[in-house]
């Protein structure tokens, strides 16, 4: 797949993304990356054999002060290869970066990773409320 026809997908996800949360999402760059460095990996004490989907780099809503502020935006980097290799036909790439995305959203939020795991098995269930 392309990168632009990549891209294209990664758009159409956020757009699926709750209003409550879309709303409030600022100062916020998604961009895609081929796939993760290995200095980076290593960083994250990611084990030999596996590698990320994806990645948020910046400070959570939750840990930001009063002073907080002139920052550069949080970034949110969805890996291709990563992402297209796990993905059996292009309905699982979809999926994958739908559930990548919003894996990724919900750390900007600063919630947990039990929090977001349920937040995604109430989305894919269509649950997902977009008030």
């Amino acid at each position: 797949m392309t990168r632009a026809e990549f891209e294209s997908l990664v758009t159409e996800a956020v757009a699926t993304i709750p209003r409550r949360f879309r709303d409030h999402m600022a100062n916020i760059s998604i961009v895609v990356e081929d796939e993760p460095a290995d200095d980076l990996l290593d960083d994250m004490e990611v084990p030999d054999g596996e590698t990320l989907f994806g990645l948020y780099q910046g400070t959570p809503l939750t840990e930001r002060g009063w002073a907080y502020g002139n920052a550069l935006p949080d970034r949110i980097v969805l890996y291709q290869w990563p992402i297209e290799d796990a993905s059996d036909d292009e309905d699982d790439l979809v999926v994958a970066i739908g559930e990548t995305l919003i894996h990724e959203v919900g750390h900007y939020f600063g919630l947990s990773e039990d929090e977001i795991e349920a937040i995604e098995e109430k989305y894919w269930r269509g649950e997902a409320e977009d008030a």
